[in-house]
């Protein structure tokens, strides 16, 4: 049991948090909510180790493992995928070298009756109980069990670390923690640049066979399947809730209709109270009443309402000329990098206005799909785009091609057209540029709010066929509320590649299935075609 005990931060005279205090149990599965700002990411740097607090203290059991995955991070590049995330059991192979040479040092030494001598028996004795008192592992086989499941190949085993992406660095990364077994994890935004399978097999491991979990993610999906509590922070404090985040909602809602409840009576009370003293203040026979509630209203404690994010911004895309009935036809469709098939022969074809998702695991074709279509690689086959098809493309590098002179209000203001002109202020709001940040110049952003610039821009530039490639990366729960409100209304095309299926929910209609050098379309949603599936994969490991 790991426990918090009054916990407090502050920023340049501000107060993140004060006097926080909660318990993390043996097998606690807990989701950190809050808005942006709230304090989530440093509460989880506190737990770690990684950050202290103004003041308090967090008290874990002797000889007790908390690993830590931070939002970003890089791994080292002096190793092979399969050495680095070996390196999780180093402390059992550092243990074990000690051992024998400890004991090649008993061989040679012939002061046996000295004290030296029966310290390094000592020594060995107490190394020894402790590693054999350890279960027997068979370290390459959990490594490559652990490397499967989150998307690895076995002939990326042998590649150095230096060739992956960030986001295959921190699989590296997560792989050596979850092999590590250790009393709690610490997960921050974990499943961003995971496909669905990857996020399938974390989940499953999280649920049995971690211990103790604390994770702050903005895949609502992801969230559910894995917590049974959730602690949420605002305005500096924490509410504590035994429940998974769907029912957390429904009960914050409760909690604060009824914190607006004790409000709206303690304010109805006031100004009674206050009624009566201004009344009758110069009333001598009422005196004593009316000093008593003068003193009542000064001890009074104000019932306060928990924050609410109350704006309903709506997004609407500039409108756009109508595009011909079929804006994308692919027919015998191949790609090849050297001797590496991506796709073979693939064929699609989509209807103007369909919401359909590419999805599968990462290198199956799905982003390399996309470039076909907007004409940047080579490739052998047919592809046809449709009459009068204007496309807008986001990207997951769309934040590079930003222009650096520019502030955030600017690069909106470039584009913005219409009523849209005059809600500036509330999108970039909306988008976490708030206040100040609205006047910052792109070439200072974070990578992650680059995106999200990229992103408005997007919404609001006049398409009828829009892709847009993992969209939801670095952004909140509220945000891509907006968003998917936004891509339901909007009358053109659209193709979504992503692994958030939340996300997907509700908005494409059909699915073209990534995997086996093939593209499969499905004509369920999201939700039909992840139940067929969970069947198929029943079958097949049947079979094997």
């Amino acid at each position: 049991m790991i426990s918090v005990e009054g916990l407090a931060v502050e920023f340049s005279g501000t107060t993140l948090f004060s006097d926080v205090s909660f318990v993390i149990n043996e097998t606690d599965k807990i989701a950190l909510m809050g808005k942006n700002g709230a304090g989530k990411s440093t509460m989880l740097k506190i737990l770690a180790g990684v950050n202290k607090p103004n003041r308090g203290n967090v008290n874990a059991p002797k000889g007790s493992v908390i690993a830590y995955l931070p939002q970003h991070l890089l791994t080292k590049d002096d190793a092979s995928v399969f050495e680095e995330t070996s390196k999780a059991f180093q402390e059992i192979f550092t243990m074990k070298d000690q051992i024998e040479a400890l004991n090649n040092e008993l061989t040679t030494r012939t002061d046996y009756e000295s004290d030296e001598y029966m310290k390094i028996i000592e020594q060995v004795s107490e190394l020894s109980e402790q590693f054999y008192s350890m279960e027997e592992i068979n370290y390459e086989a959990e490594v490559e069990k652990v490397l499967f499941g989150l998307g690895f190949l076995r002939e990326d085993f042998t590649r150095s670390t230096s060739e992956f992406s960030g986001g295959w660095r921190m699989r590296i990364e997560l792989a050596k923690i979850l092999l590590q077994k250790p009393d709690l994890i610490l997960l921050d935004e974990p499943t961003n640049h995971m496909d669905i399978d990857s996020i399938e097999w974390l989940e499953d491991f999280l649920v049995n066979n971690a211990k103790a979990v604390v994770v702050i993610s903005h895949d609502r999906a992801f969230v559910d399947n894995i917590t049974t509590r959730t602690i949420e922070i605002t305005t500096g404090r924490i509410y504590d809730y035994k429940a998974k985040y769907s029912h957390y909602l429904e009960l914050r809602q409760e909690r604060r209709e009824q914190q607006q409840r004790q409000f709206d009576d303690q304010q109805k009370y006031i100004s009674d109270t206050q009624d009566f003293i201004d009344r009758f203040k110069g009333t001598y026979s009422k005196t004593n009443q009316v000093q008593s509630r003068v003193k009542m209203l000064e001890k009074l404690d104000i019932v306060e309402v928990d924050e609410i994010d109350s704006s309903a911004l709506k997004l609407r895309f500039a409108p756009a000329i109508r595009s011909g009935n079929y804006p994308v036809v692919v027919n015998e469709l191949t790609k090849k990098y050297g001797n590496h098939t991506v796709f073979e022969k693939a064929s699609l074809s989509i209807e103007r206005g369909e919401k359909v998702a590419f999805v599968g695991k990462n290198g199956e074709g799905k982003s390399t799909m996309i470039k076909a279509i907007m004409k940047e690689i080579d490739f052998t086959g047919s592809m046809e785009i449709g009459h009068k098809v204007q496309i807008g493309y986001f990207a997951q590098n769309q934040a590079a091609l930003l222009d650096e002179s520019l502030s955030v209000f600017d690069t909106i203001d470039e584009i913005a057209v219409g009523d849209i002109r005059t809600k500036i202020r509330d999108i970039l709001g909306a988008f976490m540029f708030g206040g100040d940040s609205s006047a910052k110049k792109v070439k200072v952003l974070s990578g992650g709010e680059r995106t999200r610039l990229a992103m408005i821009k997007l919404l609001l530039e006049p398409v009828n066929v829009l892709i847009l490639d993992e969209p939801t990366n670095h952004l909140d729960m509220k945000t891509k509320d907006i968003i998917k409100d936004a891509l339901r209304n909007f009358d053109g095309t659209l193709i979504l590649v992503s692994h958030d299926r939340d996300f997907l929910d509700g908005l494409a209609t059909k699915v073209f299935e990534f995997g086996n050098k093939r593209v499969k379309e499905h004509f369920e949603d999201v939700k039909g075609f992840l139940a067929k599936k969970k069947m198929e994969s029943l079958s097949e490991i049947e079979k094997r």
